[in-house]
């Protein structure tokens, strides 16, 4: 279960293709780490899964538990577990960071909390925030914390999640990691990470990870020898390594 498959995926966006024959399969109950930088396409693909109207197919098919979603809407994903942490996500004036956690956890707004949303609300240190506007006035940190605490009151079965440790403090990171990795490991939900920098790789445990650059995913392995490869030569030497030495991390 919770198992993606990805079949020669080819995406547009406003006219211009951005991914170029993407193949990617993630077995159920694992976590994946995406690489790149700026421009390489790794939201639009995390988007493309999650089913953004904007991000166009053009070729190839997307898989989850067996079931083709190349052609369904975002909620008709959602409905099936997936699940978005978005890198930036906004503030909206007049919708309640309270009523934004039951609603994701399919829950009439003008429903109590449960015990186990409480709970869930105290891990993230958010108790104080729960009866402000949504993002209005939170530091980085506490917008990812809130961000991550809606997702995991979703309870979905594959988590796609940009740059969790974007513009996040050292206290907030460890938590947020903390809280992912707890979810992963009693749910069983599968994970695609995307990342900049590696950071979320030290509280959270992933299987694979992937470096891509200009639309194309261009060497699968170890998530720390590629992190580390990065490190020394950067994305371009990786990309010029795997040119030289095809499907070695493949």
């Amino acid at each position: 279960m919770n198992t993606l498959e990805i079949e020669n995926l080819s995406v547009e966006v406003g006219g211009k293709k951005i991914l170029k024959d993407i193949t990617l399969h993630l077995p159920g109950g694992e976590t994946m780490v995406f690489f790149g930088p700026n421009g390489s396409g790794k939201t639009t693909l995390m988007l493309t899964i999650a089913g953004m109207p904007e991000y166009k197919v053009t070729d190839g098919k997307i898989v989850f538990n067996g079931e083709d979603i190349t052609s369904m809407k975002v909620d008709e994903r959602a409905k099936r577990g997936l699940g978005v942490g978005f890198q930036l996500p906004p503030e909206i004036i007049g919708v309640k960071l309270r009523d934004m956690v039951k609603i994701c956890g399919g829950k009439n707004p003008r429903e109590d909390l449960t015990r186990e949303e409480s709970e869930l609300i105290e891990r993230f240190n958010l108790g104080d925030f729960i009866n402000r506007d949504l993002n209005s006035g939170f530091s980085g940190g506490e917008r990812k914390r809130a961000e991550m605490l809606q997702l995991l009151a979703m309870k979905p079965v594959m988590l796609l999640l940009d740059e969790p440790d974007s513009g996040v403090d050292v206290g907030s990171l460890r938590l947020v990691g903390r809280e992912l990795q707890n979810y992963l490991d009693s749910s069983g939900a599968s994970a695609l990470i995307i990342t900049h920098h590696g950071n979320i790789l030290e509280h959270i445990k992933a299987e694979t990870a992937c470096v891509m650059m200009d639309g194309r995913i261009w060497c699968r392995g170890d998530p720390g020898e590629i992190y580390d490869n990065i490190l020394e030569k950067g994305y371009r030497g990786c990309v010029e390594c795997e040119i030289r030495h095809p499907g070695e991390g493949l």
